[in-house]
């Protein structure tokens, strides 16, 4: 038969005391960790559910004067843009999302360009996403019922890329422009006949 040593804590209790202390302070560190990662991840989809279902509103005519340049900087170039064709969204709380003819004619944006077109917001356009910022567009027809419009950075020329648009068979509506207010973060982009969708992605 084996002989069995016994085993006998050498630990004091103030020794003890510490060690306990030590471990709910541990426990305590990661379980704070944990729900800070949880507060920030809830105010990180709060704000685009916020974003998102906000309660967006046609812009006025004031409000397109302000935000829209009557001269638009597209690369080293300033074209005049044509007010009247102008078409805008907003949040109602400083946020706009909107767009105006630019009269290329004599410029090297001629077939290249069309519209100046500027967003507050990001923007989900297809495949495509659209930070903040300004940026110009050109389409060109693609197919019967599609054209292919493609964006481009305002203040480079830089190719964001493409997409496609459709004809617009809930409406008879031609337009030199219309963007439609989002609802529940969805909306709509017409050009002519031909409309695509874009998508508050913030």
């Amino acid at each position: 038969m084996l002989n069995r040593t016994p085993v006998f804590n050498t630990e004091t209790p103030s020794t003890q005391r510490r060690r306990e202390i030590r471990y709910r302070e541990v426990l305590t560190t990661k379980l704070m960790r944990k729900v800070t990662t949880t507060l920030l991840l809830l105010l990180t989809l709060s704000a685009v559910a916020t974003a998102a279902t906000a309660n967006w509103r046609k812009a006025t005519a004031p409000e397109l004067r302000k935000l829209l340049p009557k001269r638009a900087a597209v690369v080293k170039e300033n074209i005049e843009t044509e007010f009247r064709t102008a078409s805008g969204v907003t949040d109602g709380k400083g946020k706009f999302v909107a767009g105006v003819v630019m009269i290329t004619a004599g410029y090297s944006a001629e077939g290249k360009y069309s519209h100046f077109f500027v967003t507050q917001v990001t923007l989900q356009l297809g495949d495509l996403t659209l930070q903040p910022g300004e940026y110009v567009f050109g389409y060109q027809r693609s197919g019967n019922d599609t054209i292919k419009v493609s964006f481009y950075r305002a203040s480079s020329g830089d190719s964001i890329g493409d997409l496609e648009a459709y004809v617009n068979r809930k409406k008879n509506l031609v337009t030199s422009l219309l963007i439609s207010p989002a609802v529940n973060g969805k909306g709509t982009i017409q050009l002519g006949r031909f409309v695509f969708e874009y998508k508050i992605a913030e």
